[in-house]
């Protein structure tokens, strides 16, 4: 019987081109910086910024999911480790930006930004 070895390549082209996607849209963002997604507020902070950490966040579960082999996992532990990565990243984002604001108000009197 034999075994036919299916190549890697088309996928690893795939997740190449998605991550690469997604990083000139993040860079090209960051460089435009659109005074609609800039100068506004939600939520503590700009949507910009909001759309900087969407992405990077989509990005890394989709490296975990590609270079981790996740797609193959029980859906068990598919969950216990994508959620606990989310959740701790959600919760330092929200720890960072809460004293990022304390902060900004309490010298913005005192240092020329």
């Amino acid at each position: 019987m034999a075994h036919t070895h299916e190549s890697n390549v088309k996928k690893i082209w795939m997740v190449f081109g998605l991550l690469s996607v997604v990083t000139i849209v993040e860079v090209a963002l960051g460089i435009i910086k659109p005074d609609l997604l800039h100068k506004t507020s939600f939520l503590g902070t700009s949507p910009l910024n909001w759309i900087f950490i969407i992405l990077t966040l989509f990005k890394a579960y989709y490296i975990a999911w590609s270079f981790m082999h996740l797609e193959g996992e029980k859906k068990w532990f598919r969950r216990a480790v994508v959620w606990t990565g989310i959740f701790l990243i959600c919760y330092l984002v929200t720890l960072l930006l809460i004293e990022g604001n304390y902060l900004f108000d309490t010298l913005a009197p005192l240092v020329r930004w």
